[in-house]
């Protein structure tokens, strides 16, 4: 008896000699932030500490030279966080690079 079986691809890029990567957590971590204009808005919403969201985007910053990231503090509007320049490259790149990768893996999965 056969069972039905479902399949899925996970990418994750590996920076060396950083030893740092970009895998499908970073990736929703900074599609969260753009949603919810929060880290710490974004890290609630996946279950997930501020401490360690800040870790990662942190350890992506450090692996880049660059920040990611932008915030502003409180203020009239309250502040906020949004995605550099940088950290929306990195996102469209990665999700770019995950859809090509299911595609040419979807035959044999």
């Amino acid at each position: 008896m056969l069972l039905a079986m479902t399949a899925r691809l996970f990418i994750r890029i590996d920076f060396e000699p950083s030893g740092s990567a970009l895998g499908p957590g970073i990736a929703a971590l900074l599609e969260r932030v753009v949603v919810h204009g929060s880290i710490r808005a974004a890290a609630a919403s996946m279950n997930m500490s501020y401490r360690k969201a800040w870790l990662l985007i942190h350890e992506m910053q450090e692996t880049f030279n660059g920040a990611i990231v932008t915030s502003e503090i409180g203020g009239t509007d309250g502040g906020g966080t949004e995605l550099t320049e940088l950290g929306s490259s990195l996102l469209k790149i990665f999700r770019r690079v995950e859809s090509r990768a299911a595609r040419a893996a979807e035959a044999e999965l």
